[in-house]
């Protein structure tokens, strides 16, 4: 599940093969307050080739290895609309490839109440070029923000799988804001005055409220680790993109599970947030979400160094006009 209409409420998405030989898929989407699975997906025809999801073989006398239907989400174009990628086979199971599933505008009847649906970007050269693609996933590779792709593909013997890894070179001038929720935990008694960062942990929910470069509200939100088994590969932090608006997050949310029975809501908001920036948060004492710290980190881009040098050739370039008029003066 992930957000798809930038409302702020997380959706449950569901990859379905309609026939036994996945001769027709699609991708249905519910949320709260829906009654009924709304079809985001479901032309999968490329030119005169049908695609489709890969059926899973639960087949243990099988040799070759099967994997279950799984969509991997992330924005990879930071536009505040999470996108997605499918391993599809076209329906004579001659080629099984990688597509990226990009999050546009809805543009037909089926998903008018939902206002957002999927595209599948058929020419990407990168990952065309992968034949026999079984897992793809998204990896922030250079730790930038931007997120790359992992392909794995498996060669003839189907013992033999190779990693492909594909960096993403979208150019856009779009902001994001990574967000990490630790454990905050000790492997045993913390001691004093020491705050326990633990590790990542599942369950934990960030949600952002913010203003777009046309001055209307704008919520994301995104669970993290929300899923462990069907090769989930998840990344341990989640990364949001704001779209072209460089405005500072207005508020962030972040929740962590609370155990059963427990009424209070474990939850804790910080203000202000700077765009382009990794947020670490510690939730320690669980219960206890005023006394939460979080730790930005900032890393500095060429547009940083290119403002300095502008604003230090601003600075001489007046100096100069100043010291030529004091030395005619004088």
């Amino acid at each position: 599940f992930s957000l798809t209409d930038g409302d702020g409420q997380s959706e449950h998405l569901l990859p379905v093969c309609e026939d036994k030989a996945c001769q027709k898929s699609a991708i249905y989407l519910t949320k709260l307050g829906l009654d009924q699975w709304i079809p985001i997906l479901q032309d999968f025809r490329n030119k005169d080739t049908l695609w489709g999801f890969v059926p899973y073989q639960n087949d243990k006398s099988s040799t070759g290895a099967s994997f279950p239907i799984t969509l991997h989400i992330g924005d990879y174009n930071m536009d505040g609309y999470p996108d997605a990628l499918a391993i599809l086979r076209n329906t004579s199971g001659s080629n099984q490839q990688a597509f990226l599933l990009e999050n546009v505008p809805c543009n037909n009847v089926s998903c008018k109440s939902v206002r957002r649906m999927f595209k599948v970007f058929w020419e990407l050269s990168d990952l065309n070029q992968i034949k026999d693609a079984v897992v793809a996933t998204f990896f922030d590779i250079y730790e930038d923000g931007i997120l790359d792709i992992i392909v794995l593909s498996k060669g003839d013997s189907n013992k033999e799988f190779a990693i492909h890894t594909l960096k993403n070179n979208f150019e856009v001038d779009a902001y994001f804001v990574k967000v990490i929720v630790l454990s905050g935990l000790c492997s045993n008694d913390c001691p004093r005055k020491i705050t326990p960062f633990g590790v990542n942990q599942p369950g934990p929910y960030i949600m952002y409220t913010t203003v777009d470069a046309n001055g209307y509200l704008k919520n994301g939100s995104a669970g993290q680790l929300s899923q462990s088994a069907h090769f989930a590969l998840q990344l341990p932090y989640n990364v949001l993109g704001l779209g072209r608006s460089a405005n500072f997050l207005d508020h962030l949310y972040v929740g962590i599970p609370r155990p059963l029975g427990e009424k209070s809501v474990r939850k804790q908001e910080w203000t202000a947030i700077i765009p382009n920036s990794q947020l670490i948060v510690i939730p320690y004492p669980h219960n206890v979400p005023r006394s939460w710290s979080a730790k930005l980190y900032l890393t500095p881009s060429n547009i940083v160094l290119l403002t300095a040098i502008a604003l230090i050739g601003v600075c001489v370039f007046i100096l100069a006009i100043i010291g030529i008029l004091h030395w005619q003066e004088k």
